[in-house]
């Protein structure tokens, strides 16, 4: 795999830039050859084979997005070691989750992380997280800023290492179906799955969907501003680009740092061709007005690509019409963590083919997606919608949940026997095009970062004042969906101010910043169906103020709790808006 991202470039073009390394720091870009990052990935997997991490043995990767994060990764493709990156805003609790699912030998990290002009402890934080790890022998340590931290006796100077590490190391020869890594990702039910892809499937269909959706050509600039910590890092940053020899931006920093033209600054100055990047984003900048867009030359953007989460119409035509100068091409692209790589976007196609704004239209090569009914019938025809499911497989998939097959076929493959079933539902126009309406289950999207409901509320009822809790998604201006909570106190008379910071802070400590509920609102007690299911539909009513249409409430053990949620709600919105 390593020998199709670097070995088969070096060969013929070792100068060429492999990686340009966008650091938080405004205007310092770092660019890096395919020899450059050849020899650092091999000097890497030499250290870690030095420190006993061997073929089929798991590595966290605990980094902010550098040439080195995806050295790291690449050091142990080549030796045969399953890396698993956790996303570096993930807290010391979500971390050792992980290592503990995965049973991790060895962890890589950086001092600390450099993120909009602060400063974010990542060793602290593994420290925390490894204190109850014992398969942790291991913690490989780089220096991303001059700051000393503490270094114990697992802990090894990276930097050191690596530079004191023989240039050269033999790939390990791989089975197409041997693991290539694992990346965790929320479901609807309290714990995070490991998705796991293998060697050949994987990388090719990252490669074709990186070549053909974005229409990538030989001496582009690809900027795929995603964190490594997610999939679309991992497809479109690293595994995609390289594998086609490309040239792949690695963004460090946020949108707003220094200020809301960041983006397209970085445009100008690096020539980039495509652009990939999260509805979240555009709308935040879209706020911000048309001006830090046009301060700078975006003349050399070509695609721009849409991913993470359905873009709403007014952000699409914000995207294409101020940013692309209406003159490049937008794809909105449907996937998932579990898919390896895109499945529906509008490219490719026949030479101009229409596009449609906000809709992800057409299934890519060996893609055959179906819409099915309730009772599990395929539903034919056009102008009909239905749950999205996948009718073949495909090289990219998920083979597996780490330690969990049994799940992983519940997840996929029971509600729709015969089919991959997606999580999601669609609506197939009338010309035959898809468009993603959104998830089918009890999973939210902040930001375009999964997070299933049940993780919030877990996390929640580890409150000693807080009995039941009831998460639920409700739409946001800017993060597409925000977390609204419910919750049932023990004590009427407790301190309801402080226990909503003590709820944010578990939330924080538990999952990450990102999870922390916008709302909590307090009730006194849930909706719940006689057998004790929460009728969370109810509380989406309430929320999205549709409670004029309840739809059937005869289910509830008390039909009453109805008024009484709808009274507590508009109670806590006359506060809000007159604080």
């Amino acid at each position: 795999l390593t020998v199709n991202c670097l070995d088969q470039h070096v060969e013929k073009s070792p100068n060429r830039v492999a990686l340009i390394w966008e650091r938080d720091e405004p205007g310092t870009a770092v660019h890096v050859t395919y020899r450059e990052l050849l020899d650092l990935t091999c000097r890497l997997a030499n250290t870690l084979k030095k420190y006993g991490i061997q073929k089929g043995d798991k590595v966290a990767i605990y980094m902010s997005v550098s040439p080195l994060s995806v050295a790291a990764m690449l050091a142990c493709a080549r030796i045969g070691a399953v890396h698993t990156v956790v996303f570096a805003g993930f807290s010391a609790e979500s971390l050792a989750g992980r290592i503990m699912d995965s049973g991790c030998k060895a962890v890589i990290t950086y001092n600390q992380g450099v993120r909009g002009g602060r400063i974010v402890e990542l060793k602290t934080t593994v420290d925390e997280a490894v204190k109850n790890c014992p398969s942790i022998k291991h913690v490989f340590v780089a220096q991303r800023t001059d700051n000393k931290v503490q270094m114990g006796d697992r802990d090894v100077p990276l930097e050191e290492e690596i530079a004191k590490a023989a240039s050269a190391c033999t790939p390990e020869s791989m089975d197409s179906e041997d693991m290539l890594f694992m990346l965790y990702t929320s479901g609807s039910t309290g714990k995070p799955k490991g998705i796991v892809h293998t060697q050949a499937g994987y990388l090719l269909y990252a490669a074709l969907t990186h070549k053909y959706v974005f229409d990538y050509q030989q001496g582009d600039v690809f900027g795929c501003v995603a964190d490594i910590g997610w999939i679309t890092g991992h497809s479109y940053v690293v595994y995609g680009p390289l594998c086609n020899g490309g040239t792949s931006v690695l963004f460090e920093s946020t949108p707003v740092y220094p200020d809301p033209g960041r983006y397209w600054e970085v445009v100008q100055r690096l020539k980039i061709n495509q652009f990939y990047g999260a509805p979240t984003a555009i709308r935040l900048l879209l706020n911000y007005g048309d001006k830090w867009v046009k301060k700078y030359d975006r003349s050399s953007l070509k695609t721009l690509g849409s991913v993470g989460e359905p873009i709403n119409n007014e952000a699409w035509q914000w995207f294409y019409h101020v940013v692309g100068e209406g003159r490049c091409t937008l794809v909105d692209t449907w996937w998932q963590t579990e898919t390896g790589g895109i499945c529906i976007a509008p490219r490719p196609s026949e030479e101009k083919a229409e596009i449609i704004p906000a809709m992800a239209m057409r299934p890519f090569f060996g893609i055959f997606p179906v819409l099915m009914d309730e009772n599990g019938k395929v539903v034919e025809g056009n102008d009909v919608s239905g749950a999205l499911c996948i009718a073949q497989p495909w090289p990219g998939m998920a083979r597996t949940i780490y330690g969990d097959h049994q799940r992983f076929v519940d997840t996929y493959f029971k509600a729709y026997p015969g089919y991959y079933f997606t999580g999601d539902g669609a609506y197939r126009t009338k010309e035959g095009y898809y468009q993603i309406t959104g998830r089918m289950d009890d999973v939210i999207n902040i930001s375009g970062h999964r997070l299933g409901t049940a993780e919030i509320e877990d996390a929640m009822a580890d409150h000693p004042e807080v009995p039941e809790t009831a998460v639920i998604g409700y739409p946001h201006e800017i993060k597409g969906e925000g977390a609204f909570a419910f919750i049932v106190l023990k004590e009427q008379t407790a301190d309801i101010d402080h226990v909503k910071e003590e709820l944010k802070t578990i939330v924080a400590t538990k999952i990450a910043k990102y999870a922390v509920p916008d709302h909590i609102l307090v009730v006194k007690r849930l909706p719940k169906t006689r057998s004790g299911k929460i009728m969370r539909r109810l509380l989406r009513k309430v929320v999205t103020e549709q409670s004029s249409n309840m739809g059937d409430i005869t289910t509830l053990d008390d039909p009453s709790v109805v008024t009484e949620i709808l009274d507590a709600y508009q109670k806590y919105k006359k506060e809000k808006s007159s604080s």
